[in-house]
């Protein structure tokens, strides 16, 4: 284990072998200096692995208003060279059989990762749980708090790749109310957690792709079709549901950052809410 304190941040490097995945994880572990203790919670975010490359550490440090947050801890799991496999939504591989190995990942979370944790920082249990990821991350992130693999309370979803799709969109039958396995599972499945609470950012240059023509793009309509989506099962806009739109936002981490001291703001001092 590699563990560094740098500018009230500590960062902790730890490994472990995922029986589920047969392959080593690396979870990068988050905190402000000195040991958390039991009533601190915790973030899991996926693709832990990029984020060096943005000096997520030095940053933290900048953007992280610890004393507004409350203790928080902040575990970032890398993906491995089978992320494509590993990431998706459990038990629904999209139509290139990407994401199949999903709920083993999601076996991962809930068998090992705590334990690996609790090992390091000495504790056993967290006062709430909440994930968040980036991009193919980000529809992991949502589908395995929709799952409820661990008992999270919220779910941050960066450019979430929602249109991943059962049916190639350029297959005749394709049809989005149909084949976007995401909006589909929401639409036939409970969630086990009523006041789970969603926040959703897009960019307005996530992408140029407009596959309905109606000139708006793909990853805006994925996003607010999922937004509708979710307050049909009850869910309150406001209340259990944030919508961040950065016009100038490319699916990038600079754009991912930009937009997480909102997602800090509303997920833990309640001041952000975009109704």
């Amino acid at each position: 284990m590699l563990r560094v304190t740098t500018n009230s941040i500590t960062l902790s490097e730890v490994k472990c072998y995922a029986a589920s995945l047969e392959r080593v994880v690396q979870v990068d572990i988050y905190h402000a200096a000195g040991l958390p203790t039991a009533n601190s919670s915790l973030l899991i975010l996926l693709d832990g692995q990029d984020l060096p490359t943005v000096h997520f550490n030095q940053w933290l440090t900048q953007a992280w208003r610890i004393d507004a947050y409350g203790p928080l801890v902040i575990a970032a799991i890398h993906a491995g060279s089978d992320r494509k496999m590993e990431y998706g939504v459990v038990g629904a591989p999209d139509y290139m059989g990407r994401g199949a190995k999903a709920d083993l990942h999601a076996l991962f979370i809930k068998d090992q990762l705590l334990q690996l944790l609790n090992d390091n920082l000495g504790i056993n249990s967290f006062s709430s749980y909440s994930i968040a990821g980036f991009s193919l991350g980000g529809l992991t992130a949502f589908d395995l708090a929709w799952g409820q693999v661990l008992p999270f309370s919220r779910v941050g979803v960066f450019s979430g790749s929602l249109w991943w799709r059962s049916v190639d969109q350029d297959d005749p039958i394709y049809q989005d109310s149909k084949h976007r396995i995401i909006h589909q599972k929401v639409q036939q499945t409970i969630c086990n957690n009523p006041q789970l609470r969603f926040f959703f950012q897009c960019g307005g240059l996530d992408e140029n792709n407009d596959r309905n023509k109606n000139g708006i793009i793909d990853s805006i309509d994925d996003t607010v079709d999922l937004l509708h989506g979710l307050e049909q099962k009850g869910f309150i806009k406001g209340e259990h549901l944030a919508y961040l739109e950065i016009p100038t936002g490319k699916h990038n981490l600079e754009t991912w950052l930009e937009a997480m001291p909102h997602f800090f703001e509303w997920g833990w001092s309640n001041k952000f809410r975009n109704a």
